[in-house]
């Protein structure tokens, strides 16, 4: 039996890992090394790009026989951390998830798990076969305001959900950045824009129905507007040689959307994304030569500007999801809950966003959510839930219980299968309905 001074050293002995994928994503969950040293230690890095790779190297002095090129080098050796945070782009999740979770490492896995139903299954069944953590980063479960909607849901005060109404609005110059211009604007390159944006608010619309299952699905969906018919007569193949009559009337104009930044001094997302060096001279480079100076009528994208999920759970309760393109608000959700006995009204970013009306006191009630910790620079995403997803990971490490994460193997595939679910419905047009062996058919 350990003694009690043996197991407190052992609990104040920092769990390691290491960075797959060091890009936008990936130099922001391993921070919580430099905010917590004393829970984490980042050992290892695999990056291709050696801006990203060196940049990482640096923050946590890793040593130079854990530092790759391909994640496979380091899957290759024996075991030599405890966990790995695997960031990489949506189509190269699921090869680096099976390997480290054969070699024993516990997983933190950006979302989406992966980019087809049969892959998830997979990542899902060779974790659980291994017997390592896996945490995959719907980070929307740990904001505030969402924990202080389930609580309100399961204290009963509006009886039972009947329906959940759910938009979701991306922001017209972020649709356009990401969706058009960017990493998710092919789905051959990254996936549907319903499993890259909205695998969050379908994950939330299940877990507010208390994990009843999704019984049945069908979902409507168009891209709109960024297309070549839609290009201005006269406007240029890229912003920075379009007419100046045309580029300034033009909400998509990339001279607005990332130089002016720069002017004004933001060099954050999105900027930082487009360049390695987010300066004047390097972003209008990239804007004269890469994919994010391009008018947004001349690119190849693919993927939905903007679709709506239709829900039935068990127990008739039905839920509506809409994703839009084309709105002023950039992320900031709109929800309705409607049950037997009240309903509650989301508006986030409202000064208080939670508004609940009882039917039987006839009276409204308003609910301000739990205040975000203080939480500054690459962990603050979010709303601050970027931090509590790796310091949850972390401490199920520590705890050897699963019991911190809210997005577990079982939760997330759930919802990523309704993802799945929803794009077939709306390819094939028709609604699909889960059979006795949770397939959809």
């Amino acid at each position: 039996m350990l003694s009690c001074c043996v197991r407190c050293n052992m609990e104040n002995t920092p769990k390691t890992a290491i960075v797959v994928g060091a890009g936008s994503r990936g130099s922001g969950y391993p921070y919580y090394a430099k905010v917590e040293p004393n829970r984490l230690t980042i050992v290892g890095v695999c990056e291709p790009r050696k801006f990203y790779r060196e940049r990482t190297v640096k923050l946590f002095d890793i040593a130079k026989e854990n530092v790759f090129t391909d994640w496979a080098e380091a899957a290759a050796r024996d075991k030599f951390a405890d966990s790995v945070i695997i960031c990489t782009p949506d189509r190269l999740h699921k090869d680096p998830a099976i390997a480290f979770a054969k070699k024993g490492y516990s997983i933190l896995l950006e979302k989406p798990m992966a980019t087809t139903e049969e892959e998830c299954r997979e990542i899902v069944s060779t974790c659980k076969a291994n017997h390592v953590v896996l945490s995959v980063c719907h980070v929307l479960r740990y904001t505030p305001w969402v924990k202080k909607v389930k609580e309100i849901i399961d204290s009963g005060v509006i009886g039972q959900v009947v329906n959940i109404n759910h938009v979701e609005p991306v922001g017209y110059w972020h649709f356009a950045h990401s969706f058009v211009r960017g990493n998710w604007s092919r789905e051959a390159d990254s996936s549907f824009a319903l499993l890259a944006k909205c695998c969050h608010d379908v994950d939330l619309v299940c877990y507010w129905m208390s994990h009843r299952k999704c019984e049945r699905v069908s979902s409507f969906g168009n891209l709109s507007h960024f297309t070549a018919n839609d290009k201005p007569k006269g406007a240029a193949a890229r912003c920075l040689d379009c007419p100046q009559s045309i580029e300034q009337q033009c909400p998509y104009s990339a001279k607005n959307i990332y130089l002016d930044e720069v002017k004004r001094g933001n060099t954050g997302w999105p900027v930082s994304v487009i360049c390695e060096v987010p300066d004047i001279e390097s972003v209008t480079n990239a804007l004269r030569t890469g994919p994010y100076g391009k008018c947004v009528y001349d690119t190849d994208n693919d993927v939905m500007s903007h679709q709506v999920v239709n829900m039935q759970f068990e127990g008739g309760a039905t839920a509506t999801l809409q994703m839009v393109a084309f709105t002023r608000k950039i992320c900031a959700r709109e929800v309705k809950i409607y049950g037997t006995k009240g309903q509650i009204e989301v508006n986030d970013g409202d000064v208080v966003p939670i508004k609940v009306y009882d039917f039987v006191s006839k009276k409204p009630s308003h609910y301000q959510p739990e205040e975000a910790d203080d939480i500054s620079g690459p962990l603050m995403g979010h709303g601050g839930a970027d931090y509590h997803t790796i310091k949850a990971f972390v401490d199920t490490l520590h705890d050897n219980s699963e019991q911190s994460i809210e997005t577990g193997p079982d939760a997330t595939l759930a919802s990523h299968v309704v993802c799945f679910a929803a794009e077939r419905a709306r390819k094939e047009n028709r609604v699909l309905n889960l059979n006795q062996h949770g397939v959809y058919e």
